[in-house]
């Protein structure tokens, strides 16, 4: 367990703020204490400092998890994943939605990309190629993709194109179980 070094903090960072924008601040400084992250085995966790103490006092070799896995990190180090695990800390500060209707949450859930026909609504001003995180109708994250077109485009689209690309649902809870940890 370490801190994250600059180039790996820049690229973690870069992404989260694809999803969250500048709010990325809000999840190190929260009213219930200060947070970081930290790297063990190429995993990036989000974790409390008073956790982070404790899990010091572990040896290295024993140490399999602590906090919330937030990502990971490619074996080069150049590129960073964001995990499932991260949707409930990020959903609250994100600055694009996509929310789909009930009847195709199942459809989204099994790792198929957001339809057109599948999309109740979109955040305004969402644009191309930003982190959104999907929602349902009941405004529950289900997960999070890369808007494949602006909001203004999905107007004007077919109703079979892609509106948002599947990167995370909460079915890798069940699906990947054993690679989540």
């Amino acid at each position: 367990m370490r801190p994250l070094s600059d180039t790996e903090t820049k690229v973690m960072f870069k992404k989260i703020m694809k999803y969250i924008g500048e709010r990325v601040k809000l999840l190190i400084k929260r009213p219930d204490g200060n947070y970081c992250f930290r790297i063990h085995n190429n995993r990036v966790f989000y974790v409390s400092e008073k956790h982070v103490k404790l899990a010091a006092t572990m040896p290295k070799d024993m140490l399999v998890s602590f906090g919330v896995i937030f990502g990971k990190f490619t074996k080069t180090k150049k590129q960073f994943y964001l995990h499932i695990t991260a949707l409930e800390y990020l959903a609250p500060y994100a600055q694009s939605k996509v929310w789909i209707k009930e009847s195709s949450e199942q459809h989204f859930l099994y790792a198929n990309h957001v339809m057109k026909s599948d999309l109740a609504r979109i955040t305004d001003g969402t644009q191309r190629n930003a982190g959104v995180i999907v929602c349902n109708s009941k405004d529950v994250p289900l997960g999070f993709g890369a808007a494949a077109k602006s909001a203004l485009e999905c107007r004007h689209a077919s109703p079979v194109s892609i509106i948002a690309f599947h990167q995370a649902d909460v079915g890798e809870y069940i699906r990947d179980e054993d690679k989540i940890i």
